[in-house]
């Protein structure tokens, strides 16, 4: 049974067509820069797709109402457009990106999964901000969590790559937008994206966690707009802010040369992620394996072992020819360390499939 994967990025809708054996038999990304393909692009690329049993939609956010995959009706179809306000800048796309392929595809079942639902296990005390009760109530403030579907995957993953297994993750989602998840026991304890995923690690363009003062302060004292605020900490601040461009793989080269801007952009994210893996640890009460996952966390074997080397003392020894030479999901920390260290490919679009699968009682293949 062959499923239609369909992800809404900030400029791209991508298509990817697995088989029961999760085999990627199509795909197509096509051009999407007000949030939605030209359906006459999108009508071509589905034409050759062939015939699917299903297509899941990745949806940024579920809120409280969605804390698992839902096949998609109109009643359905107007909750997920009234949590537009918690990811404005994410849950329009998504939206769009359903409606598109829906309209297209009217037959094939349509099943929404959400990033935030992986962390629906999050505890109070992990998902609680210290707000008034009131506050938290009416406009039901709380730690959300997001890259939830990689996440899953990668600490489902992880399981079937360490021999032995693996109860305490602390998976590293290092691309674009970056997060933290400790997983135990296969469940979200704690994860650094709260509210909005804004919150965190430093980003390609996305500040991370600041002050909440900070922005208080730019707003009444230095008479700076919302709207501009908001632009500022998603758009122009991360890596962008500190050193002028988004792209790791310059600022590495850039910072090997001397370059301060660069040099200082490079410690910054590496301090905020050492300290935050070490904070996920200490929600699982020690840690087995870390694993990296996204663009940064797959091809950057500097950030990597840096990022090993700041989290030896606990007990994480990289190993320099594993790290920089291998290929593939694989090991990359020394036989003999206390805690396993790991790379794994994310693969969102196969966990969306399973999650499919799951709620359609679609049989999958092997083989």
């Amino acid at each position: 049974m062959e499923i239609l994967i369909v992800n809404a990025g900030s400029s791209s809708l991508k298509l990817r067509v697995l088989s029961g054996s999760d085999l990627v038999v199509a795909s197509a990304d096509l051009p999407a820069p007000r949030g939605a393909a030209d359906t006459e692009t999108l009508k071509s690329a589905l034409s050759t797709f062939g015939g699917v049993a299903a297509a899941g939609h990745r949806i940024v956010h579920g809120g409280t109402l969605f804390q698992s995959p839902v096949v998609v009706d109109a009643a359905v179809r107007q909750r997920l457009e009234s949590l537009t306000d918690l990811a404005p800048l994410h849950q329009p796309k998504s939206l769009a990106a359903l409606d598109a392929v829906s309209a297209v595809l009217p037959d094939v079942p349509a099943v929404a999964c959400f990033d935030t639902a992986f962390h629906a296990s999050l505890p109070e005390a992990a998902s609680t901000f210290a707000l008034p009760a009131e506050w938290r109530q009416r406009w039901t403030l709380r730690r959300y969590g997001f890259h939830g579907l990689s996440h899953a995957y990668v600490s489902r993953r992880a399981a079937e790559l360490v021999p032995g297994g693996a109860s305490r993750i602390v998976s590293c989602h290092l691309g674009a937008g970056a997060s933290l998840c400790a997983v135990l026991d296969g469940r979200s304890v704690d994860t650094t994206m709260g509210f909005t995923p804004l919150d965190g690690l430093v980003m390609a363009t996305r500040s991370g966690s600041v002050d909440p003062g900070l922005v208080l302060w730019l707003e009444s004292h230095a008479g700076m707009p919302a709207a501009e605020l908001a632009a500022t900490l998603e758009y122009r601040s991360g890596l962008y802010g500190l050193a002028g461009t988004a792209d790791m793989r310059e600022i590495l080269a850039r910072a090997s040369s001397g370059d301060a801007r660069a040099v200082l952009a490079r410690d910054v994210y590496l301090h905020r992620l050492a300290g935050a893996a070490a904070a996920m640890t200490a929600a699982l009460g020690g840690l087995d394996l870390l694993v990296f996952t996204g663009g940064v966390g797959e091809n950057s074997a500097e950030i990597r072992s840096r990022a090993m080397d700041a989290l030896g003392f606990l007990g994480i020894r990289g190993d320099a020819a594993r790290n920089e030479s291998g290929t593939g999901d694989r090991e990359i920390g020394t036989p003999d360390a206390p805690v396993r260290a790991a790379v794994i490919a994310a693969r969102e679009d196969l966990e969306i499939a399973r999650q499919v699968r799951t709620v359609l009682g679609l049989r999958h293949s092997f083989g």
